[in-house]
């Protein structure tokens, strides 16, 4: 379904302004060119359902966030990144995962040029839990997979009981 499809206005016009010689008109000029721009941004939400050309997707970085009762683990997938792109902090029981991926390629060859930049960057702040020791946390980056794992407190884990379930 296109975003043209919910719009109820203006539909039917354009084809009837065609089909009339209507098209002169500066305000359907302007409605189509407009229909046009809503197309062509929200077609760009379909394109990215995941990560295009190599960036990070519309959505952010795919992340993934397990708690186990001696630890809280952070993944994040950022790939074609490198260690120094990646910033990681953490404040006030949250987690602050930051990064910039900067592409160039220049491609010169008989008859022509070739320029390309592109930049992508993402900024994901993760509520923790409270009991985290933020002292003991730990970052690592390997095969494009952040993780980021943050222990807890020895009070926090000592608050962990487990509750038997019993058959009814």
């Amino acid at each position: 379904m296109q975003i043209s499809d919910l719009i109820p206005w203006g539909r039917d016009r354009n084809d009837v302004a065609r089909q009339q010689g209507d098209s002169d008109n500066p305000l359907l000029s302007l409605q189509r060119d407009i229909n046009r721009v809503f197309d062509d941004f929200w077609s760009r939400f379909d394109r990215s359902a995941g990560a295009s050309n190599g960036l990070v997707s519309v959505t952010g970085p795919r992340t993934d966030v397990t708690e186990t009762d001696e630890a809280v683990d952070v993944s994040v997938e950022l790939p074609g990144m490198d260690e120094k792109d990646i910033d990681v902090s953490l404040s006030d029981d949250v987690l602050t995962i930051r990064g910039e991926k900067k592409a160039e390629r220049e491609e010169k060859k008989k008859g022509y040029y070739l320029a390309e930049r592109s930049y992508g960057s993402f900024y994901r702040s993760i509520p923790l839990p409270p009991g985290v020791d933020s002292e003991k946390a730990e970052a690592q980056f390997k095969k494009g997979v952040l993780t980021v794992t943050l222990p807890k407190t020895p009070e926090a884990q000592a608050k962990v009981r487990k509750i038997e379930v019993k058959a009814s």
